[in-house]
């Protein structure tokens, strides 16, 4: 990453920073604006990282890129796309004009990430911009440069309460050689019993979704071990198209099930993201249910008190956040006291007088 002196946009943030600090006030960090729905609502003048835009460095033999935080993702993956790579965590993208900081900062993963691994999983290194104006850098650009990474990777997911992410490295994947998409017809019970058989067997699965009915479960690897798990498993094969359109609604949010919970929330009801383990049993809740990761994310909508989402998804050893809907019990679980803490300690480290993203994850952060 270039110095502030080298860098007019990096500069101009710093120099932002800098102001805010001086007259104690807030910036809200914002890429592509694409995720404001997520969280806490933002708070602050705009900071906006656009443009830190472009590729640094891009080494496909060694599945490494290194890329500036305002660059669209859109156009991160047409590059790796034409190298025959790919992002394998699928981050979701909801609406045209996400950035790659954006993505990091959220920590979202799409329908792959209990078989690939989330965000923090494929991040190398980080520079980042902290609460003091201060440009400072986290691990490499490769996986035995182990310097700093734990400090890169915990900013995925910090929703950019932590400082303003610069740039990053990334991990990168080749695309699979071979992909397959099955359909069942099962109850909730019966498949989340039947991918928790599969998931103890060396089998291929890329990523599953349960609604309505219906269990669809995607493989993906070399063509064999592709072509030997179809055959065992047995279900119904889809057409390679119309399964491609499906994983992408999945992903983006733009399937059917999120179309209609986007319906219900303009009613009054309450998206709720769940995450638990895999083995926990379908969950006693009104409204319509997908499950996902083999059981790990359930998403619910339901005009239940948050009060109810909560304590259910706590006895069944997992916690509930609000994706989109009513915000006023708070967006996300409640912190344990040394969590907070934990918490309170990193933000005064980061960003001493609290000038980013004020309130985003939880209040005081």
């Amino acid at each position: 990453m270039n110095t502030a002196s080298a860098d007019p946009a990096l500069a101009r943030l710093v120099d932002q920073v800098q102001t805010a600090r001086a007259a104690q006030g807030t910036l809200r960090i914002q890429g592509g604006g694409t995720k404001d729905f997520y969280g806490e609502a933002p708070q602050g003048e705009p900071l906006s990282t656009r443009e830190l835009r472009g590729i640094s460095s891009y080494e496909p033999t060694e599945l490494v890129v290194t890329v500036r935080a305002g660059t669209p993702l859109a156009e991160l993956e047409a590059t790796l796309a034409e190298k025959g790579q790919c992002l394998a965590f699928e981050p979701p993208r909801f609406t045209a004009g996400g950035t790659v900081g954006g993505m990091v900062a959220a920590g979202l993963a799409g329908p792959s990430r209990a078989a690939v691994g989330g965000v923090r999983d494929y991040v190398l290194g980080a520079t980042l911009l902290n609460g003091r104006a201060e440009v400072l850098s986290f691990g490499g650009q490769v996986m035995k440069n182990v310097a700093g990474y734990d400090v890169s990777r915990v900013l995925a997911g910090s929703m950019g309460t932590l400082g303003v992410i610069l740039e990053v490295s990334l991990k990168v994947l080749p695309v699979a050689p071979a992909t397959t998409t099955l359909r069942f017809e099962t109850d909730e019970a019966a498949a989340l019993r039947q991918l928790n058989q599969w998931g103890g067997q060396p089998l291929p699965i890329h990523a599953t979704a349960w609604w309505n009915g219906m269990l669809v479960v995607r493989l993906s690897g070399a063509a064999a071990a592709v072509e030997s798990a179809t055959a065992k498993l047995g279900g119904e094969v889809i057409e390679p198209a119309l399964a491609a359109g499906f994983w992408a609604g999945l992903r983006d949010h733009t399937d059917e099930f999120f179309a209609s919970a986007d319906r219900a929330v303009a009613a009054g009801a309450t998206l709720w993201r769940l995450s638990l383990p895999q083995v926990a049993p379908p969950m006693q809740l009104s409204g319509e249910h997908l499950v996902e990761w083999g059981g790990a994310q359930r998403w619910v909508v339901t005009t239940a008190p948050a009060a109810t989402l909560r304590e259910v998804t706590m006895r069944l050893g997992g916690h509930a956040s609000v994706f989109r809907g009513d915000k006023a019990a708070g967006v996300f679980t409640p912190l344990s006291a040394p969590l907070a803490r934990i918490h309170r300690e990193m933000k005064t480290a980061f960003d001493p007088d609290h000038v980013f993203n004020p309130g985003r994850l939880y209040a005081g952060l």
